[in-house]
């Protein structure tokens, strides 16, 4: 009975583990497919596009000094004429998840 309980209880450790691992991935696989083409793929906007629309590098001071409050707005609601809304192509999870793995890449 005692290696049973063991067994549950690095069963319950390992699934309150993954799911920021998850989380994280699923902010770099969004990212990838909705983010890095004008941002580039390391944030720092040095893509053609992200020269052409002068995108600001991730690791800009007024991008780092934001909020994950308002990058999430900025995501959600799109700003300037470049930056347009996901708001309805992103749930809230899915923007959280994309704000905190752009916080990877100002490392």
């Amino acid at each position: 009975m005692r290696l049973n309980l063991n067994v549950i209880a690095v069963c319950c450790l390992a699934a309150s583990i993954a799911p920021p691992a998850f989380a994280q991935s699923g902010g770099a696989d969004t990212y990838k497919t909705k983010c890095a083409m004008c941002h580039g793929t390391d944030g720092l906007a040095a893509s053609n596009i992200g020269k052409a629309m002068k995108i600001p590098s991730f690791k800009d001071p007024t991008v780092m000094e934001s909020t994950d409050a308002q990058l999430f707005a900025t995501v959600k609601n799109g700003k300037g004429n470049n930056m347009k809304p996901y708001a309805g192509k992103l749930t809230d999870d899915q923007i959280k998840t994309v704000v905190a793995y752009l916080r990877t890449l100002q490392k």
